[in-house]
């Protein structure tokens, strides 16, 4: 993970941050047990086959309280944790039996756990994830058992494969266990496995403390000021993640806001938003929005029309047509929700452009800076596109709905004049399967830019200029003919 994790990263680290202090689930519970079987039938193995080297009470027991204050030092990942365990684990090798290892892994995983659990940090129940946890141990241990040589006496080239079947074990057991417990796909697995590198790297440490502790059993505890040093930084680094996403909650905060605001405004832009939204993800999601960008469009969706705000309602509720000088007034809101969002701050100036840029046409005679193609932010135009799309399908004061073949019609013959070609094929795709029936929103009055294009039940005024005949809706970017 970056210094900077992106929108994917600070969903996951905000689903693992709330975990501990969770119930289990039903499918955590099954990976959990899944994996501490795995750990029992391996460990008894370990024990029949016999086990090189002895068993050093005092410096056994040393080892165990490093180790168990090395898996306090958790450093929060998006998919979980790490700790700095190879420091002390390493020196635990030279001085327990290479099948016991496992145990006492364990049994420091469940002492560091329990107090968390003793400070209501932890639910009970998920101590019993500690064995699959330990199930790191096992790829040593056992390459170890089949060497038939004690850690202390073994060659370089039996420390690297432990230290290989180590990393092995221990990814092939999270694979497992994240992908039954949180449907964590290999590939987000993989972003992680850059923490393999750190251990490696904290091994070394690990045999110079080990060498030293070989001969003077209290050695290991140097490792303690260290560790206290980690813990320090750890503890940073989870206070700045948890106010990046606290951060992040205001922002959203922010925007349902300003999105109840203009919901309590116009009762029919707000409902109108708020379905745009739900279809410009879909249609970002087909054309495979990065997570950063996805986030940008949802915002944008959101607020498309928070300008509207600062539009006087005698023209936004006007029954008739607008006169040139209200609708330069009107092409005024997509301004006005810039300002709006440049004042909130932070990436929502990011999302102010989006907002901006939503009723800008593909073929550059849309307002209000003239853009072409793909000058335009895409999430304007996927906005440009879902919001044409909803306004056509549901029914209006001064229009009934448009069937489903007809918005099909509408979409293609602006495709490549007001929008971008690739975002209809996106819509079409995502809407293919939509019923034939339109959903329909409570009536209110006509909105400015909103002009029918059908014959409506009770004819009005156009509402734009009469030179270019449209369909629409007042949040919308008008569909040309």
């Amino acid at each position: 993970m970056s210094l900077e994790p992106s929108q994917a990263e600070q969903k996951a680290l905000a689903q693992t941050l709330q975990r501990d202090a969770a119930r289990m689930n039903r499918r955590e519970r099954i990976s959990a047990l899944i994996a501490g079987g795995l750990f029992a039938v391996a460990e008894a193995g370990l024990l029949t086959a016999g086990s090189p080297g002895t068993l050093k009470v005092i410096p056994a027991l040393l080892s165990l309280g490093v180790l168990t204050a090395a898996f306090r030092v958790r450093i929060d990942l998006p998919l979980g944790f790490t700790v700095p365990s190879q420091l002390a684990f390493v020196p635990l090798l030279w001085v327990v039996p290479a099948a016991l290892v496992p145990v006492f892994a364990l049994a420091a995983l469940v002492l560091q756990a329990l107090v968390d659990v003793a400070r209501g940090r932890l639910k009970l129940a998920r101590v019993l994830n500690m064995p699959g946890n330990a199930c790191f141990a096992l790829g040593p241990a056992a390459v170890f058992v089949i060497a038939g040589t004690a850690p202390r006496s073994a060659g370089a080239l039996v420390w690297v494969a432990a230290l290989a079947a180590q990393f092995a074990v221990d990814f092939v057991i999270s694979v497992v266990r994240q992908a039954i417990a949180h449907d964590v796909s290999l590939t987000e697995q993989l972003a992680e496995t850059w923490v393999y590198a750190v251990d490696a790297g904290l091994s070394c440490v690990g045999v110079v403390v080990a060498e030293q502790s070989s001969r003077t059993p209290v050695a290991v505890l140097a490792l303690l000021p260290l560790l206290a040093m980690l813990a320090v930084f750890a503890r940073e680094r989870r206070a700045r993640l948890e106010s990046m996403l606290e951060l992040g909650n205001a922002y959203r905060g922010t925007a349902l806001v300003l999105g109840d605001m203009v919901e309590a405004d116009d009762g029919y832009t707000g409902e109108h938003c708020k379905s745009v939204v739900t279809l410009a993800l879909a249609v970002g999601a087909e054309l495979g929005l990065p997570h950063d960008r996805e986030r940008n469009l949802e915002f944008g969706a959101l607020l498309h029309d928070v300008g509207k705000i600062a539009i006087p309602k005698d023209i936004i509720n006007k029954a008739g047509s607008l006169d040139a000088r209200e609708w330069t007034i009107i092409k005024t809101h997509t301004l006005e929700g810039q300002k709006m969002l440049d004042r909130v701050g932070g990436f929502m100036r990011e999302v102010g452009l989006i907002v901006r840029s939503h009723h800008e046409r593909w073929d550059g005679t849309g307002y209000p800076d003239g853009l072409a193609g793909r000058e335009i932010p895409i999430e304007s135009r996927i906005i440009a596109c879902c919001d044409a799309w909803n306004a056509m399908r549901t029914d209006r004061a001064y229009r009934k709905a448009l069937s489903h073949d007809q918005a099909l019609a509408e979409m293609r013959s602006a495709s490549g004049t007001q929008f971008d070609p690739d975002v209809v094929r996106a819509l079409l795709r995502v809407v293919a399967e939509d019923a034939p029936a339109p959903r329909h929103e409570r009536a209110v009055a006509p909105e400015p830019d909103a002009p029918p294009r059908t014959p409506a039940p009770e004819p009005r005024a156009r509402r734009t200029p009469p030179r270019t005949p449209v369909v629409g809706d007042g949040g919308g970017t008008p569909l040309a003919a």
